[in-house]
């Protein structure tokens, strides 16, 4: 209890422990679809591009989510239409946009002084640069994805297994592609605060691969992926806490610590079944 009372003293623990899950919700359930379309990477490569714009935005001393969200909205649309073309397919792409961003922030934050305190935090996350506008704005907009995911739920499942069949059927696969790249982005910028934008790829990809290794199909997948995800934010949250190290980085490593009791859990089961 003195633990509880301690944590909730700090108005920043409130404000992570408020837009933290909901942006680990929204990651996980994106993530199912990107990880089974094979284009999980497209988190690195949009937070790559994340990190660029709040770079910039730092030295010009520009609001860094008013520049980023626009950017790695675009980005993500511009992405998934050269990933679609033959001569260039989604990896190289994602790798293309990725160290390009990277390279252009690193290149503007060595030219505006080194490594600040607020580059350093972009990069690995910082609960404490999270203030009450940026919280009601992740919150708004998790709330956004969340519904956007509910309503679009059966169409998003669709074109996730199967885009041919689903375009065959009447579905517009084109426009909830590009809706699932829009949340994507969304759920990127809002969460690069908390996680840094060299860690919160891991928000999409892990709980969809831990859920991978016991569920078989795509509702449980989705539903036991949010549940571990927020689970594993709240978990690694408190660690970094205790330990004092970056929130971004001890989530991470909670959810690869689950990957690999799933994977052990999994091997069991299936070995059981068989």
């Amino acid at each position: 209890m003195e633990f509880l009372t301690e944590l909730f003293s700090y108005s920043f623990t409130v404000r992570v422990l408020i837009a933290g899950p909901l942006i680990a919700l929204c990651a996980a359930l994106l993530g199912v679809s990107l990880v089974l379309k094979r284009f999980s990477m497209i988190g690195d490569g949009l937070s790559h591009v994340g990190f660029g714009a709040l770079t910039v935005a730092a030295v010009m001393g520009a609001a860094p989510l008013a520049v980023a969200l626009p950017v790695v909205i675009a980005s993500a649309f511009f992405l998934l239409q050269i990933s679609q073309r033959a001569s260039l397919r989604g990896d190289a792409a994602i790798g293309i946009f990725s160290t390009t961003a990277m390279a252009i922030g690193v290149i503007v934050a060595a030219g505006s002084g080194g490594m600040t305190t607020d580059v350093y935090g972009y990069m690995f996350g910082s609960i404490l640069a999270m203030s009450k506008t940026d919280v009601i704005l992740s919150v708004s907009l998790s709330v956004v994805v969340i519904l956007c995911f509910v309503f679009a739920y059966n169409r998003i499942f669709a074109v996730t297994f199967d885009n041919a069949f689903a375009e065959a059927t009447g579905i517009k696969t084109g426009i909830y592609n590009i809706i699932l790249a829009l949340l994507t982005a969304l759920t990127i910028v809002i969460g690069m605060r908390i996680m840094g934008t060299l860690m919160i790829s891991g928000l999409i990809i892990f709980p969809a691969l831990t859920a991978m290794r016991v569920c078989r199909s795509y509702f449980s997948v989705t539903i036991c992926a949010a549940v571990l995800s927020v689970v594993c934010f709240v978990t690694g949250f408190i660690l970094s806490y205790l330990l004092d190290i970056p929130v971004g980085a001890s989530v991470v490593a909670v959810n690869a610590a689950s990957f690999l009791i799933f994977s052990i859990l999994g091997y069991f089961f299936n070995k059981k079944l068989s």
